[in-house]
């Protein structure tokens, strides 16, 4: 089965339409817009949550893409190596749950917004101890390392990781610009220190 009769491209296509989507969303121009027009009351409750839905129920095409696609398969690890990449999906599972934590899941899933009607202070402490203390973005190393571990791969699965990786490395740069704006030198020192996504390599320390 050649590639260009898998889903490979149109999947990679989807990821590539659903990441701008997503960045779109969670850009300030569309959430300054959406405060304007929504008041500030409802984008302080709902917009994260809201920001949440759109971005759970856009990749369900994508996923359904996969699924019904024609594939191929690369690979499928046996014993001991399945059990070692299963391994690290599980380790790597627990990371991110730590990682949330860490920074608030409330938050994170906009159910704290929700709850209180208010937005997070802006200014808060910046969190660089635990999971935080190695990268400086542990939610998307564990995220990656749960995609890319996975002990069997194929054609379609291959298409869905690169567009995820490469979604997390262009948002990567966005929400880095972010972060520096908000805590300044702080982040700066931080960022120095610490690698992005994987402990020792730290290709993305170069402040602008």
């Amino acid at each position: 089965m050649e590639i260009y009769t898998t889903g490979f491209f149109p999947i990679l296509i989807s990821m590539a339409l659903w990441g701008v989507l997503h960045s779109l969303f969670a850009s300030l121009t569309v959430k300054n817009k959406a405060a304007h027009f929504f008041g500030k009351y409802f984008y302080e409750r709902w917009y994260r949550l809201i920001y949440n839905i759109i971005a759970v129920v856009t990749i369900l095409p994508v996923l359904l893409l996969i699924a019904s696609s024609s594939d191929q398969l690369l690979w499928n690890l046996t014993d001991p190596w399945n059990w070692v990449f299963r391994g690290i999906q599980v380790l790597s599972v627990i990371g991110l749950g730590f990682a949330l934590l860490q920074t608030g899941s409330m938050i994170f899933f906009g159910l704290q917004q929700l709850i209180t009607g208010q937005k997070p202070p802006a200014g808060q402490d910046l969190v660089t101890s635990g999971t935080y203390r190695w990268v400086r973005h542990p939610i998307y190393t564990f995220s990656l390392a749960i995609l890319w571990f996975s002990p069997s791969f194929t054609l379609n699965s291959l298409a869905f990781a690169l567009g995820a990786t490469a979604y997390v490395l262009v948002g990567m740069i966005f929400e880095e610009r972010k972060l520096v704006a908000e805590y300044g030198q702080i982040y700066l020192e931080y960022k120095k220190r610490t690698p992005a996504l994987l402990p020792g390599l730290n290709i993305f320390s170069r402040n602008p």
